[in-house]
């Protein structure tokens, strides 16, 4: 039987050119995940540790993060039905293809188990050379306590391990359940386990957040593979010339590693309502040193109001003993979380540019946060700060926070590494921050509101052929301004990368 060509594209070719996109964004991010933990310069050492058990680990990570988002979508029968009705947008070949949306479905079901066994044998390699190859240079690469721990005991004793472990017992489930006899003879069992993907998609939040793998932040400081202070050059040839080479070669610092760290919360305070869950930006984020973290929250609304009387109650004058020695009871907190944020991305620039509008500067404190605990460990090189408030108060939030970061840098002959400026946009009643210790601010503080295209020439003439980070958070009108000139030509040449914060 002959097939016709117009025939064949008219009943598959859409259903195979979907599958061609979806194979070819799977193939491209499995590629490109796998040659950046081979040969990136930030994760030599973890490479060289446990070798392509952490590319493969990693690549298919990727492949899974991408069918997990989608999974979903095809069985959202109201959003399908919506589209199908919507003439604008849906085609009667797009209708068709919408009727294979069961297809797409399983496609991506398959590939989840596939590539969850990919990455779940490569952790497993990955957790033996942890053990096996555990490094006494570099004690905070390690996920291994000591060399030679019983990698089962790392496993069970781990958030990655136990909620892998989890993850994997319900993806079995739900695989296995699914299979066609399954569902023929007992059509609940299916169901039934088929809804535990809401329990996995919690569990893999948490497993996402684990941080057991963990890039270097001080590249320049340290180039990976030159010589720390207690070894020599191999090359042995002549004892000038090596030491001269060694010179050259030589490590300015210790290593710096950290996990990716994420960078917002969500809270639920059952005290003032058990359904609503609110989010709020991490302000002081956790370290290695510091497994602590901090939120401003800004007064807006019934429920932060409700919560800020049960934090700060009313001091009662019927009792006898003074409030300060009375006994604080605080209310029960839920955290979700922390979640990835795009100001994580300010760090991985050489430069970079953080406008904030009014509280909107809350995600950008994190930032400072961590710039004071130690400037050298992040590959940033100038970080310019705009801070654009209606009223003059509003600067005092952080104004302890942003005072000592610039007498930090000062101290360390830095002063070109943080730029900054303060915009009050009203003027009525305005006075100065006279307080002697905000010196440094009002020398920064100016009346009105930016001009936003000077600013952004100014900034590209001194960085000239340079790529720019722009990190945005604040009301609408700001964020479109700067999203539209980020897109426009310069003749400096240097390129902007507009990042969008979510202002709630």
């Amino acid at each position: 039987m002959v097939v016709s060509v117009r025939s064949w594209v008219a009943n598959e070719g859409g259903k195979h050119l979907v599958l061609m996109l979806w194979l070819g964004a799977n193939t491209w991010l499995f590629v490109k995940t796998f040659l950046l933990y081979s040969t990136g310069q930030q994760y030599h050492y973890l490479y060289k540790m446990l070798g392509l058990g952490l590319c493969i680990s990693r690549a298919s990570a990727s492949v899974l993060n991408l069918n997990c988002s989608l999974v979903l979508l095809p069985m959202c029968r109201s959003l399908l039905t919506f589209v199908r009705g919507t003439h604008q947008v849906s085609s009667r070949k797009t209708r068709r293809l919408l009727d294979k949306s069961k297809t797409f479905h399983v496609a991506c079901g398959v590939a989840i188990c596939i590539f969850s066994v990919v990455h779940v044998s490569a952790h497993l390699v990955n957790v033996v050379n942890f053990s096996v190859s555990y490094s006494d240079d570099f004690p905070a690469l390690n996920l291994a306590r000591y060399k030679g721990e019983d990698p089962k005991l790392i496993i069970l004793t781990t958030i990655p391990g136990v909620t892998g472990v989890l993850l994997v017992l319900i993806l079995f489930l739900m695989f296995t359940s699914s299979s066609y006899c399954v569902r023929i003879s007992n059509y609940e069992i299916f169901w039934y386990t088929h809804n535990l993907f809401i329990v996995f998609y919690i569990i893999l939040m948490v497993h996402m957040v684990g941080g057991a793998l963990k890039y270097q932040t001080n590249l320049e400081g340290h180039p990976p593979g030159c010589l720390r202070a207690n070894q020599s050059s191999p090359e042995q040839r002549g004892e000038e010339l090596e030491q001269h080479e060694d010179e050259e070669q030589r490590c300015r610092e210790e290593a710096h590693f950290q996990p990716h760290y994420p960078q917002y919360i969500v809270l639920n305070c059952p005290g003032v309502s058990s359904f609503e869950n609110h989010p709020f930006t991490l302000t002081a984020c956790p370290t290695e040193n510091k497994q602590t973290f901090g939120i401003h929250l800004r007064v807006v609304g019934d429920w932060t109001e409700r919560f800020t009387q049960l934090l700060l109650p009313e001091p009662r004058i019927d009792l006898e003993i003074l409030p300060m020695v009375q006994q604080r009871r605080y209310p029960k907190l839920y955290v979700d979380g922390p979640f990835g944020s795009p100001s994580e991305e300010v760090f991985n620039y050489d430069v970079s540019l953080c406008v904030a509008g009014g509280i909107g500067v809350t995600p950008f404190a994190c930032v400072l946060h961590a710039l004071l605990d130690g400037w050298t460990g992040f590959r940033l090189q100038r970080l310019y700060f705009v801070w654009v408030c209606r009223e003059l108060r509003s600067f005092y939030w952080f104004a302890e926070l942003l005072c000592a970061l610039h007498h930090k840098l000062w101290q360390e002959n830095r002063p070109d590494y943080f730029n900054l400026k303060l915009y009050v946009s009203q003027t009525d009643s305005l006075q100065s921050m006279s307080e002697e210790k905000y010196r440094p601010l009002a020398s920064r503080l100016l009346v009105g509101r930016p001009r936003w295209k000077l600013l952004l020439d100014e900034i590209g003439r001194t960085n000239k052929h340079k790529r720019v980070g722009v990190f945005c958070c604040g009301p609408k009108g700001i964020s479109r301004t700067l999203h539209r000139l980020c897109n426009s030509a310069r003749s400096s040449g240097t390129t902007f990368e507009f990042n969008k914060e979510s202002f709630s």
